[in-house]
């Protein structure tokens, strides 16, 4: 997956996002040179993740802060569990704590979530993927968080991939000329990308197998029925992936079917954050 060139510029736009001029209720509360203590505090059950981006948060704020790590991200956690502690000035502690949180929180939905799903293809074979369903700005940690959760990454951004999907092949005038339309661009621009196409019936599957060249069909809102007839015509000789009116309760029966992957929508844009709080401790 493609990592943040610039994490302080990202975490400095958070931090001015939240803090604006300042903490005015920290100032005229606590003393400036006051230090303190406080625990990252586990409220309910899960998957850790975003314990990493805590730290560099503290650290990008204020470089005296000590920072312990307990649990690792990626791993289960129980309620009353202490992720991590942190010591150092109380002015900094409070300024970067609903950041953190927030960052956490979500992180550690999407990882729980993602597990979730992961545990329902056990035995399959079968891999679950994201999308590009996510946050404005958060891309880089929810896909980070969806593969500590034991998911896979779809594509990153546009650049990562060719993906042809439905509008692609309305707009270019069906699937032969959208696929001969890549490959001219490809050569033109000189891109080593795969190809991934969107079928949406059992004839436009043997349209882009008579093509070939194709890394993967993707097929779209294909009944279980349906899929495992796509899953016998493909037959192994290009990847399948399964996307659309996938649920909590049918996503197994997809799997069974043969598909290589899943991808499903819901991972980064459906989820529930999990309840963690940070602490001052005495």
């Amino acid at each position: 997956m493609k990592s943040i060139r610039d994490l302080d510029s990202v975490i400095d736009r958070w931090l001015l996002e939240d803090i604006g001029n300042g903490d005015h209720t920290t100032f005229s509360t606590i003393p400036e040179n006051a230090s303190g203590s406080a625990k990252l505090l586990v409220k309910e059950q899960g998957i850790l993740a975003g314990a990493e981006v805590a730290r560099q948060v503290f650290h990008r704020f204020d470089s005296g802060i000590h920072f312990d790590l307990l649990i690792q991200d990626g791993s289960p956690i129980y309620p009353e569990d202490v992720a991590f502690r942190v010591k150092g000035k109380v002015h900094s502690l409070l300024q970067c704590e609903r950041l953190v949180l927030n960052v956490m929180q979500r992180m550690s939905g999407i990882a729980t979530t993602t597990r979730d799903y992961v545990s329902l293809l056990e035995g399959t074979g079968t891999k679950i993927l994201d999308t590009r369903k996510t946050t404005p700005g958060m891309r880089f940690h929810e896909k980070e968080a969806v593969r500590l959760g034991g998911g896979k990454n779809h594509r990153f951004s546009l650049d990562d991939m060719i993906l042809i999907k439905d509008n692609h092949i309305d707009f270019a005038g069906g699937i032969t000329a959208a696929i001969s339309g890549t490959r001219n661009y490809l050569e033109k621009n000189k891109l080593d990308l795969k190809i991934v196409v969107e079928a949406r019936s059992l004839e436009d599957i043997e349209e882009v197998l008579a093509l070939g060249g194709i890394k993967r069909i993707l097929l779209d809102n294909f009944s279980v029925e349906q899929t495992r007839l796509a899953v016998q015509l493909i037959d192994h000789r290009v990847e399948t992936e399964s996307s659309g009116g996938i649920t909590h309760e049918n996503i197994r029966s997809y799997a069974e079917c043969g598909v290589d992957f899943i991808s499903v929508g819901a991972l980064t844009h459906q989820i529930k954050s999990l309840d963690l709080s940070l602490k001052a401790e005495f």
